[in-house]
């Protein structure tokens, strides 16, 4: 050591960059090569880019994924959790249950397939009381309405109806020669075609006061009811009065030529017609006349009776 340099004497004194001055290259300091400073300096330095750190994942170009690696490898900078030291714990485990243990319970399916069902049977049934309370309304509006006619109507009958109808309702039926007779009225067969019990017919009818009365029982209800009269006219029209309960009716009975007989010709002149009534259950008197302002020239020979206003007797 000379005077007036007494060298470094304590590492802080070391000058880096001692060798770019002449007093350091006179005390012997080098270009670094591999540390800082003099020889055997304890700092290293590298060359810019030698040092090499962790290996980055490359880069991949804008708008695609960077490649990870092989699909189901693990990938070296993404781990785990649970994989590092001091990872957090798995927490629970998936598949069969332990042997030994508690068994594993799944998801009860039975009971939403019943809860299920119970759903679909509740609006089954409500769907049907529905449709019922609909059906009910709808019967009891099937009623058609409209007007009532009078009492005693008549109109042209079908001359080929018969007196089936009031079997089928079981509604009484009665004969020429059962009936009570009046005002000069008589029976006889003389005609060919009355269709009552043994051909038997009213005659004499024509002539003012002469009647049939027919007192009838076995009316099931009070209502309406068709009064059928069977009669004969030679080739010409007819009227008579009708009268139910002693009370005189204001549509006559109306004896209309509807078989289309010749003049004169009874027998051919065979057919029915029809007046409407308001009977009384039990018994009831119906009575045909001739009064003033009657043409009755007519044979009679059977009256029927069929439940409502119709008509047609057969």
């Amino acid at each position: 050591m000379t005077p007036g340099n007494s060298g470094a004497s304590t590492p802080e004194d070391d000058d880096p960059f001692g060798y770019l001055y002449a007093d350091g290259q006179a005390n012997g300091a080098q270009p670094p090569s591999g540390g800082y400073g003099y020889p055997n300096s304890v700092s290293r330095v590298r060359t810019v880019g030698q040092r090499q750190y962790a290996q980055q994942p490359p880069t991949a170009p804008y708008g695609q994924v960077p490649q990870q690696g092989a699909y189901g490898q693990p990938n070296a900078h993404y781990a785990a959790p649970e994989t590092l030291p001091g990872g957090a714990p798995t927490t629970g485990t998936t598949g069969r249950p332990a042997q030994g243990g508690g068994r594993g319970r799944g998801p009860n399916t039975k009971g939403l397939l019943i809860g299920a069902i119970a759903v679909v049977a509740a609006v089954v049934i409500g769907i049907g009381v529905a449709m019922i309370g609909d059906n009910s309304h709808g019967k009891s509006g099937d009623k058609a309405g409209g007007s009532t006619p009078a009492a005693s109507q008549s109109s042209a009958p079908s001359p080929s109806a018969s007196n089936s109808a009031a079997a089928a309702d079981n509604l009484p039926t009665i004969d020429a020669k059962a009936l009570l007779l009046g005002g000069g009225a008589t029976t006889a067969s003389d005609v060919k075609g009355a269709k009552a019990d043994g051909g038997v017919y009213v005659t004499g009818f024509n002539q003012p006061g002469a009647s049939i009365t027919w007192n009838v029982n076995g009316i099931p209800a009070d209502g309406k009811y068709t009064l059928f009269v069977g009669y004969g006219v030679p080739g010409k029209d007819g009227t008579a009065t009708l009268t139910v309960n002693g009370t005189p009716s204001t549509t006559p009975v109306n004896l209309k030529n509807y078989a289309n007989a010749p003049a004169g010709d009874y027998e051919k002149g065979w057919t029915h017609t029809f007046n409407w009534v308001q009977l009384n259950k039990g018994t009831n008197s119906i009575k045909v006349s001739c009064e003033q302002g009657n043409q009755c020239d007519a044979n009679l020979d059977q009256l029927w009776l069929v439940k409502g206003w119709v008509k047609s007797g057969g």
